[in-house]
């Protein structure tokens, strides 16, 4: 098993700063960056020197999946916009199959003959956790919105200005029958 890269060894924070720079630099400048990024590992005491070469092929690396990222994202927020929130239940499913799909494939392409990272699968697996989360919260809000806007049909029967019929009428409308 080859060793570890260089990039893969920086500290969460540093390595953050290097994603952040990249972009920002649009993805050049690794003579620069380099010597930036040294600085600041020495900085930290920290003994490891990374190479330009090193950091062009990591950014590369990196370049590609933002791209993928920010497709996939376009692609999900189109998809999100046309979907009703009625159907959100159903999108949210579909994407976690297609997310789950999605992040093994890659990491079988970046992982050549080895397994994939497990890593990369927990991350995923928790930001899709918390897409689940946050579906069921806004279920739970759409629900309390059908109950109030429900109690507002009753109201209005109860003070005469609207009779049973037509309040039944409204809540297939709005999709409360």
């Amino acid at each position: 098993m080859p060793p570890r890269r260089k990039v893969d060894l920086l500290p969460k924070e540093l390595r953050q700063w290097l994603q952040d720079e990249l972009r920002e630099r649009g993805f050049s400048g690794y003579e620069d960056l380099a010597e930036a990024l040294n600085f600041r590992l020495e900085e930290e005491g920290l003994e490891v020197r990374i190479g330009k070469s090193a950091i062009h092929a990591y950014g590369q690396e990196f370049q590609e999946f933002a791209q993928m990222q920010e497709r996939a994202q376009d692609e999900i927020r189109t998809f999100l916009e046309e979907a009703s929130l009625k159907e959100e239940v159903d999108v949210t499913s579909a994407l976690f199959q297609q997310l789950t799909t999605i992040q093994w494939r890659l990491q079988m392409m970046m992982s050549g003959d080895k397994l994939p990272d497990p890593r990369g699968m927990k991350d995923l697996t928790t930001a899709l956790n918390n897409l689940i989360r946050s579906t069921s919260l806004r279920d739970g809000i759409l629900r309390a919105e059908r109950s109030a806007q429900s109690q507002k049909l009753d109201q209005a029967i109860a003070t005469g200005r609207i009779d049973a019929v037509a309040a039944q009428a409204a809540r297939e409308v709005m999709g409360l029958a």
